[in-house]
């Protein structure tokens, strides 16, 4: 990402520096929404499903944990005034527990999804790079800027899909 940056500080500082001058006007430029190439490639979409399968039994856990903790706080807002002392502390008690039980699976989900996600990245990353240099050099683009540093452009220019599709038969 960060030589992403460099390269879209250059090519903004090379556009300025050329202004309007007819060399500037010769320039083959295209631009790449590099988190969609990313995001929407066959890889990433499999690891989509994957990770639903791995970590959906325990979002499915959290969401049942979520969901009894909700009807004891309703039971207690509701009734709490009118229960007897020992029964209130009793669903405060567990109310307290599930929602500790609740935050501490909640951490190890997300740690657990970011340490996946982290993994999936290093993977595709060296065949997202790979794929945008072949589009470069067979399209002979002389400036590419990331999508999110341009205001308007017109699709013949954006090579998104094509890196996409490059990616894809790179397995």
């Amino acid at each position: 990402m960060r030589k992403l940056t460099q390269m879209v500080v250059l090519a903004a500082t090379l556009a300025a520096s050329l202004g309007a001058t007819p060399a500037f006007a010769d320039m083959k430029i295209a631009v790449l929404n590099y988190q969609m190439a990313l995001l929407e490639s066959d890889a990433a979409k499999k690891y989509a499903v994957d990770a639903e399968k791995k970590f959906g039994p325990q979002l499915s856990k959290l969401k049942t944990l979520e969901s009894s903790a909700k009807s004891i706080q309703d039971r207690l807002v509701a009734g709490g005034d009118k229960m007897a002392q020992p029964e209130r502390e009793r669903l405060e008690l567990e109310f307290k527990q599930k929602a500790r039980d609740f935050q501490f699976q909640s951490k190890e989900l997300n740690e657990a999804k970011a340490v996946a996600d982290r993994e999936m990245l290093k993977q595709l990353k060296p065949k997202l790079d790979g794929a945008v240099e072949e589009v470069i050099k067979k399209g002979a683009f002389d400036l590419v800027l990331e999508r999110g540093a341009v205001i308007d452009v017109k699709p013949q220019f954006d090579i998104t899909r094509q890196v996409i599709e490059r990616m894809n038969q790179s397995r």
